[in-house]
Order: C-alpha cells, then sequence, then structure tokens
C-alpha cells in the first residue's frame, strides 16, 4: 500500500480514508472473484453452500445457488472492469492492473508492463477510479 494515494479535503476527487481503504480492499478480491467465477463455469466446484449459511440436507437447489452466486461474481468483475474503463480511458488496462494486483506500483506497470503515460496521468485516473467506485459499492 505504500503507492496509496491518501485524499485530502481539497483533492478533486475526494474522499474518505476509510471510503479509499473500502474501495481498495474490494478490488484487490478481483483475481479471487475471476478465479471462482472460472470454477463454477468449469464445474470445479459443485456442492458448496455459498452463502456461508447453515442449511439442512437433503433440500435446496445446488445449480440455482451456483447460478446465484455466478450472477454476483459476474456484477462485481464488470463493476471493476467498467469503472477501470470509465475512468482511465486510454489506459484502463494499467489502471485495471494497479487497482487490482496488490504492490502494481507505477514503476512496476511503466517498466514491466510498458505503461504508455507518466505519473501525472496514472495517478489521476487512478484517483478518478477510486471516487468512482466508492461511489458503486
Amino acid at each position: 500500500m505504500a503507492d496509496m494515494w491518501i485524499p485530502t479535503k481539497n483533492s478533486k476527487y475526494y474522499i474518505s480514508k476509510q471510503r479509499l481503504l473500502t474501495a481498495v480492499h474490494y478490488c484487490l478480491q478481483y483475481n479471487e472473484w475471476l478465479k471462482e467465477y472460472g470454477e463454477l463455469a468449469s464445474g470445479s466446484i459443485s456442492g458448496i453452500n455459498y452463502d456461508g449459511m447453515p442449511h439442512g440436507s437433503g433440500s435446496g437447489n445446488p445449480t440455482e445457488t451456483k447460478a446465484i452466486r455466478m450472477e454476483e461474481l459476474s456484477r462485481k468483475i464488470a463493476l471493476v472492469e467498467q469503472t477501470a474503463i470509465e475512468a482511465g480511458g486510454e489506459i484502463a488496462e494499467w489502471i485495471l492492473r494497479g487497482v487490482t494486483i496488490e504492490g502494481a506500483t507505477f514503476n512496476y506497470l511503466k517498466m514491466t508492463k510498458g505503461m504508455p503515460c507518466e505519473k501525472d496521468m496514472y495517478y489521476e485516473r487512478k484517483r478518478k477510479f477510486y471516487w468512482l467506485i466508492s461511489k458503486k459499492i
């Protein structure tokens, strides 16, 4: 989190520190959601109680439960991706990486992944991303 921006009340995209942390931690779950969605879609997860609540045996519809969970994951994944597009524009791909991969700093994205912009643009778009997603979650 060394690369994390802490907003001030005078910032263009001000959100409270707590809202920022909520947004950061929400987005860092993105890769877990992708993995779980892929496992559900491929059928490698079956017979799991997805809501964490106790259930009796013998009743229920595992297919329905799986479909509901897949829809929930799909919505979360799409929310993060669409917000990256909305905030990032031509650098949306790198904004998405920057907010969903822990430790994906500006230098990592620029030097290793070939991000085609400089710090000012990247951080402006990343701040906008967190501001936007904090309003959606």
